[in-house]
């Protein structure tokens, strides 16, 4: 028998520290020694990313990197890998890692013992990228250097025998002369190394040049060979096929896919599996490899569009195969292969980000899937991909809802559900179908969830990821009225209850959305209504969201160009404009100096740690929303960063953007502590 209540009151058995400890993170397979390895993030350790390991032929996971010892990179303030099986004295493999409170590279037997230092502990150095080269005594790395003067960074080698940790020299310097630079692979016969590089203003999704140089280093980026690549195309991932040819990604179809290409200047690449897919997400994190080469030549890949899915490609024919994972759906872009083995991390409606042993063949067992604290699948919510659009003939949008479900509740009749529209950040970043229990802690109690992958987002092709050229604040907000209102036109929503919610560059749509994106809102005798861009038509009179939550998001758009980290300090050249020559542009689409009678009630959730976007941004919008008399809640964590990593404070955050649902929307959500607005 089943309870009748109003939408946002059900009781659902998914409290929010279930979503805290559902938030364990695992990433960045390797296979070394008979085993897989992967990174994994502990929520209720602080957030302390470790290392485990489990056998290929089966058997329980063992943590190789036991507390207080935290294994995560800061370079470009995003990392990604920041680990990787070396060779040991006993024939065996150690893991070498990067230790988060300093810095520094260590290693530490894979049996255990006490880590010793790599590199030097000068407070300047980060390092990332790590790969061993050919004759295993050394590990190549990009370095990243922070001084007074400014961030530099280089490919360096890192002697394995531990003497850099007290002789800074005996780190060579193999490549300068690029502001960015990733994926280092040298040849198998050791004599050449391929990279891929960039320089402001361009993010390595704009354009990237593959470049080979002598392995021995000591050379600038401009002395080494061009082989792929330049200002308008994303090249990714080079992989040595021999010593003389490459493996590699580019985009220059539109479309993120593979080539084979002869290390020289001039050559001419050779399409292996040309298709309206992409093969790769974009670099936001360095460490990940999309593809590899199997035991017999084929290639694993992942492709796709809007997500990826895990396969086997002929180099020589181009025929590509699935590789069936029952349970699972989507794969993350970072795979290792051995012989004919492919470690992968997948996920599905109904399973977690886990790690994946699959054979070529066919074959595939879970090695390590996180547990979900949901009683009762019926609790979690089906994914429905949908295309919208504001005109008949106007850009499609893609995005997937989520409706709400709680097998033991019924809504009274005539009641329409209330909607978020959820958007990710990055911008240059997409949202998947994949479990996420933080989307069925809201649906399983009576809220609808919109994910809405707006104009700029990966996975579609470049044209898709360009329509937000220029257009930051102005699509993306768009967009998201877009879904919300297709929503309520349809009947799925209450148009009176859509919220919208987002962290980052997400959190800067959130707010754009409520402020800037109110010109006209109020109707008749206000101005002209907003429309969604070039051909849509006037949208209803109205502020279209109700309620807004920021997670650590953008509210001043000079400030972010101004005080952030290096890898992102020109990325609004592209998605606004360079300044000073667009400072009206800046100043016009920022949510700062926007807020107005009209601006809806709003929380802002911020980390006091936060290098990416600091919380100077989310304490000037707070204060201006108070200026304006508008409700408001600012809460901020301390010890936390750019994305929430520790298990109280996810907790705390989802607790109070449901209270904060409920106090403006109208309802009451049991087991929660209440909200107070300013």
């Amino acid at each position: 028998m089943t309870e009748i209540a109003p939408y946002g009151s059900w009781k659902s058995p998914i409290s929010a520290a279930d979503c805290a400890r559902g938030q364990v993170l695992v990433n960045f397979p390797s296979i070394a020694g008979g085993e897989v390895w992967w990174q994994e993030s502990r929520p209720d350790d602080g957030g302390r990313v470790t290392v485990l390991a489990a056998p290929l032929a089966g058997g329980a996971p063992r943590e190789l990197l036991p507390a207080p010892w935290y294994a995560r990179t800061r370079v470009h303030e995003y990392g990604g890998r920041s680990y990787l099986p070396v060779p040991s004295p006993d024939g065996g493999f150690a893991l070498l890692f990067e230790n988060f409170a300093d810095q520094r590279l260590y290693t530490v037997p894979a049996a255990g013992g006490e880590p010793a230092p790599l590199t030097p502990g000068d407070g300047e150095s980060r390092f990332a990228e790590l790969v061993r080269s050919p004759d295993g005594r050394e590990v190549l790395a990009v370095r990243e250097t922070l001084t007074a003067g400014g961030v530099t960074r280089a490919i360096v080698a890192v002697p394995l025998d531990g003497s850099a940790a007290a002789d800074p020299d005996a780190i060579r310097v193999l490549v300068t002369g690029a502001d960015f630079f990733a994926f280092p692979a040298v040849s198998p016969d050791g004599t050449k190394l391929a990279w891929i590089s960039w320089n402001h203003p361009r993010m390595p999704w704009d354009g990237t040049e593959l470049r080979v140089g002598p392995a021995a280093g000591g050379v600038t980026v401009a002395e080494a060979t061009l082989v792929m690549g330049g200002p308008d195309e994303s090249v990714l991932a080079p992989l040595w096929r021999d010593n003389e040819n490459l493996f590699v990604l580019s985009d220059a179809t539109g479309w993120w896919n593979l080539y084979a290409v002869p290390a020289a200047a001039g050559a001419a690449p050779r399409p292996l599996c040309p298709r309206e897919e992409e093969f790769a997400e974009p670099p936001w994190q360095l460490g990940a490899r999309p593809f590899g080469e199997l035991g017999d030549g084929r290639l694993a890949v992942l492709h796709g569009a809007g997500e990826l899915r895990l396969g086997v490609l002929d180099p020589g024919s181009g025929a590509l195969t699935d590789v069936d994972l029952p349970g699972f759906r989507t794969a993350r872009d970072a795979l290792a292969v051995s012989g004919t083995a492919i470690a992968a991390v997948a996920s599905g409606p109904r399973a977690p980000w886990s790690v994946i042993l699959a054979s070529a063949d066919g074959s595939a067992t879970v090695l390590r899937e996180p547990e979900v604290p949901a009683p009762d699948p019926a609790y979690l919510p089906d994914a429905r991909p949908v295309q919208l659009s504001a005109t008949p003939n106007g850009p499609v949008v893609h995005a997937l809802i989520y409706a709400p479900a709680n097998p033991g509740v019924t809504p009274p009749d005539g009641e329409l559900p209330p909607f978020v529209v959820h958007v990710h950040g990055g911008p240059t970043d997409h949202s998947v179908p994949a479990l996420d229990l933080r989307k069925a802690f809201f649906t399983s109690r009576g809220i609808g969830i919109i994910d809405v992958n707006y104009g700029g987002s990966s996975g579609y092709g470049r044209a898709y990821r360009q329509r937000l050229r220029g257009q930051w604040g102005v699509v993306d907000v768009a967009d998201a009225t877009t879904a919300a209102l297709a929503l309520a036109a349809s009947g799925e929503a209450d148009r009176r209850r859509l919220g919208i919610r987002g962290g980052s560059a997400g959190g800067w749509t959130v707010l754009a959305a409520v402020t800037t994106g109110l010109a006209g809102a109020a109707g008749p005798g206000h101005g002209a209504p907003l429309s969604g861009g070039a051909g849509s038509p006037p949208r209803p009179p109205g502020p279209v969201f109700g309620a807004g939550v920021s997670y650590y998001g953008v509210s001043d758009a000079r400030m972010l160009a101004t005080f952030t980290h290096d890898f992102e300090a020109r990325y609004l050249d592209g998605l606004i404009g360079p300044l000073p020559e667009a400072a009206a542009l800046y100043a016009a689409r920022s949510p700062i100096g926007h807020v107005s009678a009209l601006t809806c009630p709003l929380l802002l959730l911020q980390g006091l740690d936060d290098p990416v976007v600091p919380p100077a941004q989310a304490e000037a919008i707070a204060a201006e929303l108070a200026g304006h008399g508008i409700p408001h809640a600012y809460i901020a964590f301390e010890g936390e960063s750019h994305g929430f990593r520790k298990t109280e404070t996810n907790i705390a955050a989802l607790e109070a953007e449901l209270a904060f649902y409920g106090l403006v929307f109208g309802f009451t959500p049991p087991g929660v502590p209440p909200i107070t607005l300013s």
